[in-house]
């Protein structure tokens, strides 16, 4: 089992989303964060947003978390790949992480490992 891991652009998430039903994953969770790479948007001055202190130069990403049977991985990750990428690849198209994923428990039924995915 592996929990993909993919951060890309929030315009990509309606694409990317429909991609993986596609390939029939259909399983995922969705997180809104923010975040930076390489392009990190200029220097990292503190601004004061709603009373709390904010870094500026992070930009809306969205987060997707997959896990899935080792099958599933590289259907998961081309899927991802072709509809996350703008124009043939730019930068801040986002990253995929593939870590190993020891185990998976449903909560409901207490089943565990590759049945509880």
């Amino acid at each position: 089992m592996k929990l993909i891991t993919a951060v890309i652009q929030p315009d990509k998430l309606d694409e990317v989303r429909e991609a993986l039903l596609a390939a029939d994953i259909t399983r995922i969770t969705v997180s809104r964060c923010t975040g930076h790479g390489r392009a990190q948007g200029g220097v990292a001055t503190e601004e004061l947003y709603r009373g709390q202190s904010v870094a500026p130069n992070l930009l809306p990403k969205v987060r997707l978390d997959i896990a899935c049977n080792d099958a599933f991985v590289e259907i998961t990750v081309q899927a991802i790949l072709k509809a996350a990428r703008h124009n043939g690849g730019e930068i801040g198209d986002g990253k995929i992480f593939i870590t190993p994923l020891e185990d998976c428990i449903r909560i409901r039924t207490g089943e565990r490992g590759s049945d509880a995915i």
